[in-house]
């Protein structure tokens, strides 16, 4: 017998020897059953509470790339397809797919992009709710880690939930909209069914390996860096291949092999789907976004993580983890399994393009399995120290939570006052203000070309031409073979957009500004505030009859757009009941702090 079998077989003789010492009534047991669900149902709801308070500190915002996923769930729950509006050619410009269909389906049951709930529109509403929920089931695949190893797994629940409760980069991408909350529920829920299988002598079954196959598909198919987990159980098999393990060969590197075939599976019928819908591999926003290769400097990235969570904290779990190394506890076994998806997480942080976002959008699962890693390791060392020695170790994380603590804090007041582009803005400053331009013009039919699609293709009845690429396949291609002249061409001489949105960082360099066919054919209309030449809203020439009507734009762009053109003024507020196509703005009279959306 090894001697991880041997902990463990002293451990459950030692339990065993315990309950026959100690008869238990049927009524007794029972009633402790209860009390350990109750404790078990409270830890979850408290620790899911505190996220939904600090996720409330941030009001209505939800930020502008989830806006886009909310227009393709539109466009699916209506049986439009992968169009992003209606009319659009079908491009893949979304790479969160499950978290799509999720919205999608609470479209259809009339749940989302319907109206209010309790007076709060559905679009803000039902993706915040929609996260809390999967943050509760976060926590509880952290509670069935913890009833596994700890005599009370409650307390360690409830202290997973403060950790992430506390973190602003946690709770501001599970409440921003997008796919966070959904992904980080798959890859616990990977995690701790492996952490289980580990410690119960299970890892070489076959749902086990089909589970976590399907379940590292589904994190694949909600972020495209999810593919790495396809290697969680693999490694976690292979690892086991030890001599003295006792572990089959064969039956190992079977199971390995399905759970591989469960994963490519799954993740290789959506690119076939992909191939043939699209003709493509990758979605847009990937092939726009031109993620390359890994360079060993990118490691450096992992500083971020410090910087960010408090060097005090980072380096008492890291002793803490190491002390387990030096004296392993029964479930050290275990403590190894975690520490895989864990690894494949920082990874996968390190080797990704920073992103413009802030605040670590793709750490995610980091802080989730870190802070289920870091209860498991403070608990066991706790447990294991006493007198001064315990008094030391309490000190020190009252010391580390303090820090950490302190700049968290700071962290969620800045982001509150001035978080990252608002989806309610882009709605109203580019999809209704542009809007209202067509109308005073006149025009039926009008095109608009633009870096913000979130909100715009919520609110635009404008046929939209993403300067970005995420919604637009030639320009996706064009921006990834930083081709600048073929991006010219393809806009002034193929698309020849009525309208154009410029600001920076668009305008920086030898861009679509720089090209003499831009001053030629348009004319602004609008300045943007604070921004230097040429940011701000152009229209073409020969769209504009007369100078009297040019004169009368610019009066309309200067009482709408230019009321909604300072991001800074009212960042978390909503911006009305609906998102509906073709809405406006309309101008505010003088003394009137009104000037809602004119549906």
């Amino acid at each position: 017998m090894t001697a991880d079998g041997a902990m463990v077989a002293t451990h459950s003789a030692e339990d065993t020897a315990r309950r026959q010492e100690t008869p238990v009534s049927s009524e007794t047991a029972a009633r402790d059953r209860w009390r350990s669900r109750a404790a078990a149902a409270a830890s979850v709801a408290a620790g899911t509470a505190m996220i939904g308070a600090h996720g409330a500190y941030y009001g209505n915002w939800i930020v502008d790339d989830a806006a886009i996923t909310f227009s393709y769930a539109r466009s699916f729950a209506e049986g439009l397809g992968p169009v992003v509006q209606p009319g659009a050619e079908p491009v893949e410009g979304f790479s969160n797919v499950t978290w799509t269909l999720l919205l999608a389906l609470a479209r259809l049951v009339g749940l989302f992009d319907h109206g209010t709930i309790f007076g709060v529109p559905d679009y803000v509403l039902l993706p915040k709710v929609l996260a809390l929920v999967l943050c509760g089931g976060i926590l509880a695949a952290c509670h069935a880690a913890f009833a596994r190893v700890l005599v009370r797994p409650w307390p360690g629940t409830l202290a997973v939930g403060g950790l992430l409760a506390m973190t602003p980069s946690f709770v501001i991408w599970v409440v921003s909209g997008l796919e966070n909350a959904l992904y980080g529920l798959l890859i616990t829920t990977l995690a701790v069914l492996v952490f289980r299988a580990v410690l119960d002598d299970a890892v070489l079954r076959w749902r086990l390996a089909v589970a976590t196959g399907l379940l590292a598909a589904l994190a694949a198919l909600t972020r495209p860096e999810g593919l790495i987990y396809g290697a969680v159980y693999p490694l976690v098999v292979l690892g086991m291949l030890r001599r003295s393990s006792g572990a089959p060969v064969a039956a190992s590197l079977r199971h390995a092999a399905l759970s591989v075939v469960a994963f490519v599976g799954g993740t290789g019928a959506y690119f076939l789907w992909r191939r043939f819908t699209f003709g493509e591999w990758l979605s847009a926003p990937s092939i726009a976004k031109s993620q390359g290769l890994p360079y060993p400097t990118d490691l450096s990235k992992a500083g971020q993580l410090v910087s960010y969570a408090g060097a005090p904290a980072i380096l008492l779990c890291c002793v803490f983890v190491g002390m387990l190394f030096a004296r392993p506890p029964w479930w050290r076994r275990g403590l190894l399994a975690l520490l895989v998806p864990l690894g494949l997480a920082l990874v996968a942080f390190t080797v990704l393009e920073d992103d413009w976002m802030g605040h670590l959008r793709f750490a995610t699962p980091i802080w989730i399995l870190g802070a289920l890693t870091a209860v498991l390791a403070t608990a066991e060392v706790v447990r294991r120290t006493r007198g001064r020695a315990r008094a030391v170790t309490v000190v020190g994380l009252v010391v580390a939570l303090f820090a950490s603590g302190s700049s968290f804090a700071v962290a969620a007041y800045d982001f509150r006052r001035a978080p990252t582009l608002s989806a309610c803005h882009v709605a109203d400053r580019y999809g209704r203000a542009f809007n209202g331009y067509a109308d005073v013009l006149g025009l039926d039919r009008a095109s608009l070309l633009l870096p913000d699609l979130g909100g715009t293709s919520m609110t635009s009845r404008l046929r939209l031409v993403d300067m970005a690429g995420l919604t637009d396949i030639r320009m996706a291609h064009l921006i990834r073979d930083n081709d600048r002249a073929g991006a010219k061409r393809y806009v002034f001489d193929e698309v020849r957009p009525t309208f154009i949105h410029t600001r920076l960082p668009w305008t920086r360099g030898d861009d679509l500004t720089e090209d003499p066919r831009f001053t030629r054919d348009y004319v602004r209309i609008f300045a943007e505030p604070g921004f230097p030449w040429p940011d701000g809203d152009w229209v073409r020439r020969d769209v504009v009859p007369d100078e009297a009507t040019l004169e009368r734009l610019r009066a309309y762009a200067g009482a709408t757009a230019g009321r909604v053109a300072d991001a800074s003024v009212a960042p978390t507020a909503r911006c009305g009941d609906t998102l509906g196509v073709g809405s406006t703005l309309r101008p505010v009279p003088p003394g009137d702090a009104g000037g809602r959306p004119a549906e």
